[in-house]
């Protein structure tokens, strides 16, 4: 993570679990001791966004930055101009957690011209069990796509390939093949493997990136207790 620029873009299809990685990450950090900032940058999607975990950010002494409009449910396309310090304050490391296609993407759009490139990697969450990116060709499709909304590019790839509770190795290999599908067609590094904790000390020894140990936070209404 230390070798990660200091913005780190999060990005992919909706139900790829870029929020859940997006906020392992963000924790991450602030347990590391960096100063942290997360944005909500997904104005579209009213489900499973990252500010639903406000409380437990700020204990760790996160700063979070979502829509100027406060509300859970709700969900208005103000975005606050607090990302704009985010941007230019060289002592935060960020995480910007963006919206799962062209159309959120374009939100991050707006700050193309605010955003350092030589200080920023934008992540491309990738997980093939998405019937969106279940394969090369639409997984590439996808991922420009965002490209064009955000008029940012994909730095690196990250294997999030899952199906929630019932995720097994077999899985996380077959993400794997897809990654480097995507990787050799695109000359993208595949950056993370990203694994529930509970699975990381049985995969194998032929990973691809860093191996990314995770929570889940993320939870279907009818989960929470």
């Amino acid at each position: 993570m230390e070798n990660d620029k200091r913005i780190r873009i999060i990005t992919g299809h909706y139900g790829s679990g870029k929020t859940e990685f997006a906020v392992n990450y963000t924790l991450t950090l602030a347990e590391k001791g960096y100063n942290t900032a997360i944005v909500d940058l997904d104005i579209v999607n009213p489900y499973f966004r990252s500010r639903e975990m406000e409380p437990m950010f700020e204990e760790k002494g996160v700063r979070v930055i979502s829509s100027s409009i406060k509300g859970l449910a709700g969900d208005l396309p103000a975005l606050s101009p607090e990302i704009y310090t985010i941007l230019e304050d060289k002592s935060y490391e960020a995480v910007i957690d963006v919206g799962g296609d062209k159309a959120g993407a374009t939100a991050l759009g707006r700050f193309y011209n605010r955003i350092d490139k030589d200080e920023c990697d934008m992540f491309f969450v990738l997980n093939a069990n998405r019937h969106l990116t279940g394969d090369k060709q639409n997984a590439i499709r996808y991922l420009k796509s965002i490209e064009q909304g955000s008029r940012q590019k994909v730095t690196a790839l990250i294997n999030n390939t899952h199906l929630c509770g019932e995720t097994k190795i077999e899985d996380i290999m077959k993400g794997q093949d897809l990654c480097l599908q995507v990787s050799q067609e695109l000359g993208l590094p595949i950056k993370y493997t990203v694994v529930h904790k509970g699975l990381a000390d049985y995969l194998p020894n032929n990973i691809c990136g860093e191996i990314f140990p995770i929570d889940i936070f993320m939870k279907k209404p009818w989960e929470m207790e």
